[in-house]
């Protein structure tokens, strides 16, 4: 896939590296010449140029990007720019980095796809989301097994655990799912509510809307993924 990594401060630096190192080609941009020169050989591309110009962005490769990451952290304003200007571009998918609630709420008024909290978040998980269509979230537990949390494959909705035969095909191992369900309030608004159904069971029936959390090697589940 091919990203387009906007500031290479510590956060946006090291997920640009760690999307080159899984293959990805990676386009890393920066105002900061020093940051640019300091990651050259790192990343797929560097870049010295200000995302904030509408004539230089245009320049790039847009069409080409699957994903574009506004990485930018010490500067709110230009990290607003950056993002409006990126979402004018209609990308095909835009993900920026909030540092705080307002910030995250003109973020989202923007349209941006997804927020990242690199404060939360390490830039290890977040390769691994952008990487693996279908991830939801995870949790490294070595350089080769992870727990992560997958959206259920629509051919997969209304068929049991065993039914998918996940262990038996793909040697995983389903620990819980989790299901989103709407509910009302007493006023009356409704809202998404995760229900954590406990330890999984082979009978368990699953739903299109269902997140699986399943154990195993990096490998598999990227064979599960493509499945």
């Amino acid at each position: 896939m091919k990203y387009i990594i906007v500031g290479l401060g510590n956060f946006g630096a090291s997920l640009a590296m760690k999307l080159t190192e899984k293959g990805n080609e990676v386009i890393g941009i920066d105002t900061d010449m020093n940051r640019v020169d300091a990651y050259k050989e790192k990343i797929s591309h560097t870049i010295c140029m200000d995302a904030t110009d509408e004539f230089t962005v245009s320049g790039l490769p847009l069409a080409d990007t699957d994903m574009v990451v506004i990485a930018i952290g010490e500067n709110k304003g230009a990290n607003v720019m950056a993002t409006a200007l990126f979402k004018n571009f209609q990308v095909k998918r835009l993900i920026s980095r909030a540092i705080e609630p307002l910030h995250e709420k003109v973020l989202y008024a923007i349209g941006v796809d997804e927020i990242v909290h690199p404060e939360e978040e390490s830039a290890e998980r977040w390769a691994k989301k952008l990487c693996l269509k279908g991830v939801v979230d995870s949790f490294e537990l070595s350089d080769d097994y992870s727990i992560v949390e997958v959206n259920l494959p629509s051919k997969y909705n209304g068929k049991t655990i065993k039914e998918i035969g996940i262990r038996e095909n793909y040697n995983l191992l389903v620990l819980t799912t989790i299901s989103n369900r709407e509910e009302k309030s007493i006023i009356g608004k409704t809202r998404n509510i995760a229900r954590v159904r406990g330890m999984a069971h082979p009978n368990d029936v699953l739903n299109a809307d269902d997140i699986l959390v399943v154990y195993g090697s990096n490998d598999h589940i990227k064979e599960f993924l493509k499945k």
